[in-house]
């Protein structure tokens, strides 16, 4: 039977068609028959444009799918002869060895990004580092070692509380790193030194593809950082260029590969009240992401908690059929979140695991599992988000919203 649709986008399916796909692929199939006939009736007219049409539209699917490119660029513009070259952004290796201190000051996702790059700078070149929200920076008359690195992450570069937080830092001589995507904006004109990101522009309001590249960013930064100062070794250091530089394709392989499993459990948690993101160390900064893409664009209430702090009072939210997604890329700390994930099961908890190939055990615990490629631990954030960003996504969709302006929310927060 021919779906009318099909005429006006020959991508459309017709029902038979979805049909005998889930029937050829047994994971999906399985899934499928655990749904009641309501779920399997709507997951079907969203596949077949019925409900879904509106998502060949949305910026932010769109955007998701244009991250590869856009962390290649952005990797690129700083990769000469396989090496790093901070020379566009203006940081010789003198300045860089005089760093006693690195603070990253940022709002929304971009403190984010600052929350993983943390973990990365840190362990890479031993500077010790502060993440600080720009809204709170200025108000406690912080203390700032004159020769720290003040680093400002913006999209926009226009974010008002960020751009109040790098004139506090020059109005004290210290010097500032911007992180932004728009060029000849308020923090690019007026920091020291700018690290521009090639996210081209980004429309939806809740961030991908600029998210993904200020990640970049500071993963360059730490590498070239960390070889300058001699805390890594030059074997290290073209090991770890080399693995930057097969990000973009793990990127690709996670969006082709993933996206139709995750659309699946994301129909499936629609109705979802709450959600926990949990995760140890790195994976706990990408559980922070993950429930902030969820919740600005779906209205699910969502929290991110370090999995060791569930047991210190959150754990008693925990009731039957509540979700739970356990982030799991860091390989010592795996064991522990499973134990984690274990208490929040025996609490009734519908678990999602997210972790690497290879941790297939993962499925004695969770409920559903998505896997992404292997990568140097450093940098597992860039794989990580990539589904949770696809989760945040389909849950809007399926719940009819408008994903690219959610409510109460701008692109650009220019008032504080």
């Amino acid at each position: 039977m021919t779906n009318k649709l099909q005429q006006y986008f020959p991508m459309i399916r017709t029902r038979e068609e979805v049909l005998n796909e889930i029937e050829s692929k047994s994971r999906l199939k399985n899934l499928f028959y655990e749904w009641t006939e309501e779920n399997q009736n709507e997951f079907l007219d969203f596949c077949t444009g019925v409900k879904g049409i509106k998502i060949m539209y949305d910026f932010m699917i769109k955007e998701i799918h244009e991250q590869p490119k856009a962390v290649r660029d952005t990797l690129n513009s700083v990769l000469k002869d396989d090496r790093i070259d901070l020379s566009e952004v203006g940081l010789t290796d003198e300045e860089i060895k005089k760093i006693s201190q690195i603070y990253i000051v940022a709002c929304g996702s971009a403190y984010h990004v600052g929350m993983a790059a943390q973990y990365v700078i840190e362990d890479l070149t031993r500077i010790p580092v502060r993440v600080e929200l720009a809204s709170e920076f200025r108000y406690r008359n912080p203390i700032l070692d004159p020769e720290g690195l003040v680093v400002i992450v913006s999209q926009s570069g226009e974010t008002a509380d960020s751009l109040a937080a790098l004139r506090e830092a020059k109005q004290r001589g210290i010097r500032t790193l911007g992180i932004v995507n728009v060029v000849g904006s308020s923090i690019a004109r007026e920091a020291d030194n700018v690290f521009y990101t090639l996210a081209g522009p980004e429309i939806s309001v809740a961030t991908t593809k600029a998210y993904s590249t200020q990640l970049i960013a500071s993963y360059a930064l730490a590498v070239q950082f960390g070889k300058v100062r001699e805390q890594i070794t030059e074997e290290k250091y073209q090991e770890l260029i080399a693995e930057l530089k097969t990000l973009p394709d793990k990127i690709a392989k996670i969006i082709e590969d993933d996206k139709e499993r995750i659309q699946w459990f994301a129909a499936k948690q629609a109705n979802a009240r709450d959600a926990f993101f949990i995760g140890r160390g790195i994976d706990y900064a990408i559980s922070m992401e993950g429930s902030l893409k969820m919740k600005e664009v779906s209205y699910v209430h969502t929290e991110a908690y370090a999995a060791g702090e569930l047991k210190h009072g959150t754990i008693s939210l925990i009731e039957d059929g509540t979700l739970v997604i356990g982030i799991l890329t860091q390989n010592h700390l795996y064991e522990k979140t499973v134990s984690n994930m274990v208490e929040c099961k025996s609490r009734g908890a519908y678990l999602m695991g997210l972790t690497t190939y290879g941790h297939y055990n993962i499925e004695d615990t969770a409920d559903f599992t998505v896997y992404i490629p292997k990568t140097d631990p450093h940098f597992a954030t860039s794989l990580a988000v990539i589904p949770l960003q696809l989760l945040g996504y389909y849950v809007s969709v399926a719940k009819g919203l408008d994903v690219d302006k959610p409510r109460n929310l701008a692109k650009s927060v220019t008032v504080e």
